[in-house]
């Protein structure tokens, strides 16, 4: 049995990304920092429906306890599947934006993704086969009027998306970026009402959560085994 890890396992996301790759009979790392308890609730979850699964907590933008999670892990075997799902926002208009919000929102979904993906690549590099998917954001792509901090942190993982990809892609592991719309979260439903996104989105509705789910399934499979370095987007024809 393959087993991946899901950063921000605990969120709507990436809650799905976790029940959908169990489905496919991975064991999964449930992550969550400060939302354990959810965590373990989507583990009950899977393991309620014959999948296997367990939580783990630990914060991505903390070198040092990230490192320690990761060899409790890796002491167990191998990870081949990695989903870099944790981000946060902090949203202000840049001229009323503080260092500290510029900095955490940078520091989990940027550096966030370094301090989990770098220590796990040379046993992944070691097994031939691996799958990295970065969950990204339609506003790395258009930009989004008061969340300069998280465009700028999502389209960072675009550039370390394509780049790593090149860096593996002779070893049989791929690298990919999934970046979502308007999709139907607890966050989300506080930002966008019907008409709103009724507007914005050509499709007239959100996306689920499962939708994006089904598409990081595909890209973990074999089936995709020749795709990698793209950033692909999942957002009801918005651009």
């Amino acid at each position: 049995m393959k087993r991946a890890l899901v950063t921000g396992g605990s969120g709507g996301i990436g809650a799905a990304i976790c029940r959908k790759l169990a489905a496919e009979q991975f064991h999964v790392y449930v992550q969550a920092n400060h939302s354990l308890p959810r965590a373990e609730e989507v583990v009950k979850e899977i393991t309620s429906a014959g999948g296997s699964a367990e939580a783990i907590a630990f914060d991505v933008s903390n070198e040092e306890q990230t490192q320690v999670a990761l060899q409790s892990i890796l002491a167990q075997g191998v990870i081949q599947v990695l989903v870099n799902n944790a981000g946060i926002h902090d949203d202000a208009v840049m001229p009323g934006m503080n260092a500290q919000q510029w900095n955490s929102v940078i520091n989990v979904s940027l550096n966030g993704f370094f301090n989990v993906t770098q220590p796990l690549l040379l046993p992944m590099l070691g097994t031939r086969w691996g799958r990295i998917v970065n969950i990204s954001s339609v506003a790395a792509i258009t930009g989004n009027r008061g969340q300069t901090n998280y465009a700028a942190a999502k389209a960072g993982l675009h550039g370390a998306t394509k780049s790593l990809a090149l860096e593996l892609a002779s070893r049989g592991i791929t690298v990919n970026a999934v970046a979502p719309g308007i999709i139907e979260t607890a966050m989300s439903e506080k930002e966008f009402d019907k008409d709103t996104i009724k507007r914005l989105v050509p499709v007239g509705r959100a996306g689920k959560p499962e939708e994006v789910a089904e598409l990081v399934a595909f890209l973990v499979s074999d089936h995709a085994a020749y795709i990698s370095g793209q950033i692909i987007s999942i957002n009801g024809a918005m651009i």
